[in-house]
């Protein structure tokens, strides 16, 4: 039998190790929801700056392109720090058309929890803070997402942001996102369902007072910001003969789109300030009609009230009982005042549309004056 290693004797020469006793459990309180707000300091810091990473500027841009027309709509996930919304990612939500309100509402609830649950055991960011939406030429006015966005500011911590992309300025070469938020003002008005004339007075809202914009700002890792940089250098041709034209590529060839001095979707754009004179128009002849009904059942009301004291004070000189009073609001069924939310988000429609047409009109004819003076003409 051959003798035992070094090793081996001294191993076993020394006292078996005894094993470390289990470290017990730690126990955790919840915190209480009065202290959970004076715990959270973040909260506290009012929001400064939105920052979108890369990847989440690519999803919104495909999204956009495939989606049907201006429906294009998704959830962006990441955290707040320091007054700074660091959006990390988004995910698309789905579009119904044909189905109706209750059932659309639904299934997108439905999805939006599955999303989130699939993310999070897989470890990615699952906190929403705030939602995307694609729009055209500028005019993201609508109940749709004023409703949306009112409900993330009431459950979200700081309220979360609404991101507009502009598909019409991408188009031209210019990709367009935007952050905005609603104002305390209009926050204040909308839940109190309270957009009367005398209520927008009280709270002075006007269409550019029902959202804030917020700086926004594209952050990209250092090797995408390296690769991009790659593709853009210009490298010399290998051919010796090459000519001058192309003796210099780079993987990313000139864009001469900007050159173009076409319309460039001038005449829709002046169709969609058409369309929404129109609107606004019809809805404040809507606002009119109400308001004409309203007087109507508030003279009659006072005529009413009218006849009853010159009636009881012939009774009372009569020597007879004067007639009981009646309420008046049960006699004659007098509407409440029309909001004028629907005429404020019309008119922000315009006012987006007219300043598009700006833009449009401005650039074109300096494209135009330019090719007049270097044609010579």
């Amino acid at each position: 039998m051959a003798a035992p290693s070094m090793a081996a004797a001294l191993a076993a020469s020394l006292p078996a190790p005894q094993a470390a006793p289990t470290p017990a459990a730690p126990t955790y309180e919840a915190i209480p929801a009065s202290m959970s707000k004076a715990i959270d300091i973040e909260a506290e810091i009012p929001l400064t700056c939105v920052q979108l990473d890369g990847i989440v500027i690519t999803k919104i841009l495909k999204h956009s392109r495939e989606a049907f027309s201006t429906t294009a709509h998704g959830l962006l996930l990441g955290l707040d720090l320091d007054g700074i919304l660091e959006v990390s990612n988004s995910f698309a939500l789905p579009n119904h058309n044909n189905d109706d309100d209750e059932k659309a509402t639904k299934s997108i609830a439905r999805y939006q929890q599955s999303m989130l649950r699939s993310l999070k055991e897989v470890q990615g960011d699952d906190n929403v803070v705030g939602f995307y939406q694609a729009t055209s030429l500028g005019a993201f006015f609508n109940q749709s997402l004023i409703d949306t966005q009112a409900i993330h500011q009431d459950r979200l911590r700081h309220g979360g942001v609404v991101i507009v992309h502009d598909i019409s300025q991408t188009a031209r070469g210019n990709a367009s996102f935007r952050a905005f938020k609603l104002t305390p003002a209009f926050m204040d008005a909308y839940r109190r369902a309270n957009f009367s004339t005398a209520g927008l007075i009280s709270h002075r809202l006007t269409f550019a007072s029902i959202l804030e914009e917020i700086p926004l700002r594209v952050r990209t890792n250092a090797l995408l910001s390296s690769y991009l940089n790659t593709l853009a250098t210009r490298s010399t041709s290998t051919f010796s003969d090459a000519h001058p034209g192309v003796a210099t590529t780079s993987a990313l060839p000139p864009s001469y789109s900007v050159l173009d001095i076409g319309n460039m979707g001038l005449t829709k754009n002046l169709e969609q300030v058409a369309e929404a004179i129109d609107n606004y128009r019809t809805e404040e002849g809507n606002v009119a009609y109400l308001s004409r009904q309203i007087a109507r059942e508030k003279l009659r009301a006072e005529t009413y009230v009218a006849k009853r004291k010159e009636e009881n004070a012939r009774r009372v000189a009569q020597g007879l009982n004067a007639l009981p009073e009646e309420d008046v609001s049960r006699l004659f069924r007098i509407p409440p005042e029309p909001s004028r939310l629907e005429s404020m988000l019309l008119l922000g429609q315009v006012d987006a549309y007219a300043k598009s047409l700006e833009s449009i009109a401005g650039t074109g004819l300096v494209k135009m004056y330019a090719a007049k003076a270097s044609s010579g003409i």
